[in-house]
């Protein structure tokens, strides 16, 4: 496995397990099952509704509590919740998070953001970030954070590069997490001549050249599966390496577009809905 240093001087695996939209029985098991097959990082959220889940498949893997970089978000429902942190602490099994972000720019934000720089200085969570927050949102956030955040979870794949928050993001030492890596399952991404050419060259399918793309970006990236084959084919990636010809022919794929568009109705909608958390 292959890590980054954050900014605070924590190390994060280069590739991670995500578990957006896996329902708790397939979290679980698709935790266990990744944990057991080398992976170390794990990512879930308060809205997946699958957070006991993942703690169950931890603890079922048998993996160290301190060999795995947990990573969870606090939804806009929770950022005026006081015990929003020690909540999700117990729905996850632990006593501190690796990582903990606030997961979208909606409902009382700043609050939220106070939360995480709370449980950063009380030790419940080793590391924070900001999921979504692009453009005005991270502009606002930068005049206002005592703790510099160590990561942001963004879209982000050849044809969205986030060119222009990565500026700001270097400016910071603040880390990319990128979600859609692969395009949601847009099949022109994949089928980029690219991707099947250099896959070919290193006896890699082009998923695997892509997300090998993420890493060498600098981009750590939590491709989500309840496929164990997939797990595998998804770690299999640090035995190659791109050149810096090869990196630069995928940089001119950069459209500046992204498959995913939130509008300030949605971030309303955000803010008004709560998460119906599993039961213990």
């Amino acid at each position: 496995m292959e890590y980054i240093t954050l900014n605070n001087g924590l190390q994060c695996p280069v590739i991670g397990i995500g578990t957006f939209m896996l329902s708790p029985t397939d979290a679980q098991n698709s935790v266990r099952e990744a944990l057991n097959m080398g992976y170390s990082l794990v990512d879930t959220a308060n809205a997946y509704v699958n957070e006991r889940a993942v703690g169950r498949g931890i603890r079922e893997s048998g993996a160290d509590r301190g060999e795995v970089f947990l990573s969870t978000k606090l939804w806009p429902s929770e950022y005026e919740n006081p015990n929003a942190v020690d909540e999700t602490l117990e729905r996850l099994g632990v006593n501190y998070v690796d990582l903990l972000y606030i997961h979208q720019p909606a409902g009382n934000w700043l609050e939220g953001y106070r939360q995480l720089e709370k449980a950063y200085k009380e030790g419940k969570a080793k590391s924070i970030g900001i999921s979504n927050f692009e453009g005005k949102y991270i502009a606002e956030l930068k005049t206002k954070w005592e703790i510099v955040p160590q990561f942001i979870q963004v879209e982000a794949h050849p044809y969205y590069t986030q060119k222009e928050l990565r500026e700001t993001l270097d400016q910071y030492g603040i880390r990319l997490m990128s979600w859609y890596p692969l395009g949601h399952g847009d099949k022109s991404l994949m089928e980029e001549p690219v991707f099947a050419e250099l896959g070919e060259k290193y006896c890699k399918s082009p998923a695997q050249v892509i997300l090998r793309w993420h890493t060498q970006m600098g981009f750590v990236v939590i491709p989500g599966s309840k496929n164990v084959d997939h797990f595998k084919d998804n770690l299999d990636i640090m035995d190659f390496r791109l050149t810096e010809e090869e990196m630069a022919r995928i940089a001119q794929l950069d459209r500046g577009e992204r498959y995913y568009h939130r509008t300030d109705a949605q971030l309303d909608g955000f803010a008004a809905w709560r998460p119906a958390f599993e039961k213990a």
